[in-house]
């Protein structure tokens, strides 16, 4: 078994140790949640001070120009770009991750209603984020289409020719399995549908080739592992093929004047933009946007190290280690792995099911100073104790850490007093 002693040997060979730098970790906190809200860089504060200060400040209206304001979405959305496979401007930064998902399902609902009528079925996983099938459902009932859930393994015997679209998180938020994405959208197009990928849990975590993998459509989130901050811009992604035949007909839902050709020609009839500037909608959150850069350079500065390459090697260690450690000295206390060991389908996460108090040993956890988070189960599965692993600030040292917490709080039964119980509005 690994030891403390092997773990601070791992940390002191990492040559991505530098970049936990970049961030402002409070002391004595193992940070395990970096996918539901990454960390602060230690950046964003005076970024964020300089564009109320200075540019809204001194600058007034005229840092739309002086500072480039109009055109961060597209530049931001350029710098998350070489974090997915994209090319430069085929991404924005805009609005939330549900925003842009019923853009770009309403958008490709009516580009199959175009080119197949008959193809009136919205197929995706039944453990997808809800609120991604919220939407889902709402578009479905709105366009007289057919929302179909399944379970992820049944999804190439569902593909048939009443399939128009497939809605897939490419990293499952409950379970951290992850899609063959390459595979699952060639199989999509061989069956006549159009393939949208929501990023939220890989952008920042994991290699993305949306290009390679000849998508259609994606989205993702800002303030998960590319460190944007609470509520951060989320991103859009539109194939080029795609965005060379968008003709003044096809139309995302919200047609809104940043989205228009000419939005400082103040027409009062709609003409969309070219490609994905037709996704922006109305004024963007300037201070935010320039919070969401400060964290999408941090990911961007391993860049030099071997970009997400290097950064899958180190979370897949990490997440080796945290597995072992866990089985090897918490075994007997009824905790399940429910993250593939398969490194091809894993995610940036490690995810353990208890049948009985998963919810207050993650309180215990946090009380200790070890963040992770809680998901409710469902009919097939217990509840989820949940655990992020973001490369860029946590090292081997730091899980070992975390496991010793958690085996003592197991161990002393210390989860089960009762302030630990109390649920909070958020979990």
């Amino acid at each position: 078994m690994t030891t403390l002693t092997d773990c601070r040997a791992r940390d002191a060979q990492d040559p991505l140790r530098p970049l936990r730098d970049q961030f402002t970790l409070p002391e004595g906190v193992i940070y395990l949640d970096g996918n539901s809200l990454g960390v602060c860089p230690t950046a964003t504060p005076a970024r964020v001070a300089e564009v109320v200060q200075q540019q809204w400040g001194q600058g007034l209206i005229r840092s739309w120009n002086s500072a480039g304001w109009f055109d961060w979405p597209r530049t931001v959305g350029d710098k998350i770009g070489r974090l997915i496979g994209a090319r430069p401007g085929q991404t924005v930064a805009t609005d939330s991750t549900s925003v842009n998902l019923f853009k770009v399902l309403s958008l490709a609902m009516q580009m199959q209603a175009q080119a197949a009528p008959g193809r009136r079925t919205l197929v995706s996983e039944r453990s997808n984020f809800p609120t991604d099938l919220y939407i889902a459902e709402a578009l479905c009932r709105e366009r007289g289409w057919t929302l179909q859930l399944i379970d992820a393994a049944d999804l190439m015997a569902t593909l048939g020719p009443d399939t128009g679209v497939v809605m897939l998180t490419h990293v499952n938020y409950r379970t951290g399995a992850m899609h063959d994405m390459g595979g699952v959208t060639a199989a999509v197009h061989g069956a006549g549908a159009l393939m949208v990928w929501d990023l939220a849990h890989s952008a920042g975590a994991v290699p993305v080739d949306l290009n390679g993998a000849d998508a259609d459509f994606a989205v993702g989130c800002g303030y998960k592992y590319l460190n944007g901050g609470p509520g951060a811009p989320a991103f859009a992604w539109l194939n080029p093929r795609h965005a060379a035949r968008l003709g003044d007909d096809l139309w995302q839902p919200l047609a809104c004047w940043w989205g228009h050709a000419a939005p400082f020609a103040f027409t009062p009839d709609y003409r969309p933009a070219p490609g994905i500037q037709r996704f922006l909608c109305g004024t963007q959150p300037m201070i935010s946007l320039a919070a969401l850069e400060c964290g999408v350079d941090t990911v961007l500065a391993a860049e030099p190290y071997g970009g997400m390459t290097v950064l899958r090697d180190k979370s897949l260690a990490l997440t080796d280690l945290f597995i072992e450690l866990v089985e090897a000295r918490c075994a007997g206390h009824g905790l399940t792995l429910v993250t593939p060991r398969e490194h091809r389908r894993r995610g940036s996460q490690v995810c353990l099911s208890r049948t009985e108090g998963a919810y207050a040993i993650v309180q215990a956890l946090i009380a200790r100073g070890v963040i992770g988070d809680f998901r409710a189960g469902d009919a097939q599965q217990p509840d989820i104790l949940r655990f992020g692993f973001t490369p860029l600030y946590l090292g081997h040292e730091d899980v070992w850490q975390a496991v010793e917490h958690l085996k003592q709080v197991l161990d002393s039964g210390e989860w089960q007093r009762p302030e630990f119980a109390r649920q909070q509005a958020v979990t």
